[in-house]
C-alpha cells in the first residue's frame, strides 16, 4: 500500500442495537436432555480448553474460567429452527424430536473462556463478524 492510502491503525468505539424473537420455551431447569449438557459438561471439562485459544494455540488473551457455550443453536431458540436448513449442515436432524437432545450434545457445545463466552471479545456480545475476526487478530476487542 502506498502510504498516503493508509489508514492510520485506531480505535472504535461500536454500539449495536435489535432485537431478538425467542420463540415459546420451556425453563431451562425442566429441560430433560439437560442431563446430556451436564454429563458433556462432566466427561469434557478436565480436558476442556478455550476454543479460541486452541484455535490460535495461543491462550495469552483468554481470561476467566472455562464455560459451555451452546455453538450453533443456543437452547431458547430451538423451537424456532427450521429443521430443513438445520438438516443442511447436520444430517440427521430434521425429527423435532430429536432437536433438543443434539442442542445439548457435543455437536452443538464448546467450551470458551469467560472473555471470549460473555466478555468484550465474547460469541454473546461481539458481533459475529468480528468475532470471527477476533480468531486471527491479536487484541481486536477490549
Amino acid at each position: 500500500m502506498a502510504g498516503d492510502d493508509t489508514v492510520a491503525a485506531h480505535s472504535q468505539s461500536i454500539s449495536k442495537h435489535y432485537t431478538v424473537h425467542y420463540p415459546d420455551h420451556a425453563p431451562r431447569a425442566g429441560d430433560p436432555h439437560y442431563v446430556d449438557f451436564n454429563a458433556f459438561h462432566r466427561r469434557t471439562k478436565a480436558t476442556a480448553k478455550c476454543f479460541i485459544g486452541d484455535h490460535r494455540s495461543d491462550f495469552t488473551e483468554c481470561a476467566g474460567g472455562l464455560e459451555l457455550h451452546h455453538a450453533h443453536v443456543e437452547f431458547s431458540l430451538q423451537n424456532g429452527v427450521d429443521l430443513v436448513w438445520l438438516e443442511r449442515d447436520y444430517p440427521g436432524i430434521s425429527d423435532p424430536a430429536h432437536v433438543g437432545a443434539w442442542v445439548e450434545s457435543g455437536d452443538n457445545l464448546q467450551w470458551l473462556c469467560e472473555f471470549h463466552h460473555r466478555g468484550h471479545g465474547g460469541v454473546h456480545v461481539a458481533s459475529a463478524s468480528d468475532y470471527e475476526a477476533e480468531k486471527f487478530v491479536r487484541g481486536l476487542i477490549t
